[in-house]
C-alpha cells in the first residue's frame, strides 16, 4: 500500500511546522511548508500577500500548491492554519491525505505565534482574543481530521512521536 500523504491542521501556533519537519525526518519523508512554498512562488512574506492580493487571492494560491504537493509522492505537509477550513479544500484532497489536527490551547497557540513569523490574521485585536476568534470560525473544520493529538502540554519529541504513530497506523507509512 502506498502512504498517504500525512497533513497536519490547527491553529496558527499549534506546531505544524515545527512537528512537521520531525516527523518528516522520522519518516523520512519530505516536508512542505505550504507558506513557505507560497513565499519563495510569489517572493513576499505572507503578511505582504495579505495586503497587497487579499486573503482570497492567498487561500486559492494555497490550493493550488497543496494540490501540487498531492501529486508528488508522499510527504508531510504543513498548509497554513485557515487552509482546512477554506470550502472545498479538504474534499478535493481528502483521498490522497491523512489529517492530524493538533489541538492546542488558545494561549499556548497565541505565545507559540507571537514568538514566530508575522501572522496577518493575528494582528488588529489582542492576539488571544483573535486566537479565540480563529478556533470558534475553525474548529468543525479542525475536527474533520482522521487523528487529533494534543499538542499543548507535552514536548515537541513526544508530540511528534504520537503524530508518526498516527502516521504508521492511519495513513499507510
Amino acid at each position: 500500500m502506498t502512504p498517504r500523504h500525512l497533513v497536519l491542521v490547527g491553529l496558527p501556533g499549534a506546531g505544524k511546522t515545527t512537528l512537521g519537519r520531525m516527523v518528516a525526518d522520522t519518516l523520512r519523508a519530505p516536508f512542505v511548508d505550504l507558506d513557505a512554498v507560497l513565499v519563495r512562488r510569489m517572493g513576499m512574506p505572507i503578511s505582504r500577500i495579505f495586503a497587497e492580493y487579499g486573503e482570497g487571492h492567498f487561500r486559492q494560491a494555497e490550493q493550488e500548491a497543496m494540490l501540487a504537493a498531492v501529486a508528488e509522492p508522499a510527504s508531510v505537509i504543513a498548509p497554513g492554519g485557515g487552509w482546512v477550513a477554506h470550502p472545498g479544500n479538504l474534499d478535493a484532497v481528502r483521498p490522497q491525505v491523512f489529517v492530524i489536527y493538533l489541538r492546542t490551547s488558545v494561549a499556548t497557540a497565541t505565545r507559540r505565534a507571537e514568538e514566530g513569523d508575522d501572522r496577518p490574521l493575528l494582528s488588529g485585536e489582542t492576539p488571544e482574543v483573535r486566537m479565540s476568534a480563529l478556533l470558534a470560525e475553525r474548529e468543525a473544520a479542525y475536527l474533520r481530521a482522521d487523528a487529533v493529538v494534543e499538542n499543548d502540554r507535552q514536548g515537541a519529541e513526544a508530540a511528534a512521536a504520537e503524530v508518526a504513530r498516527c502516521a504508521w497506523a492511519g495513513a499507510g507509512w
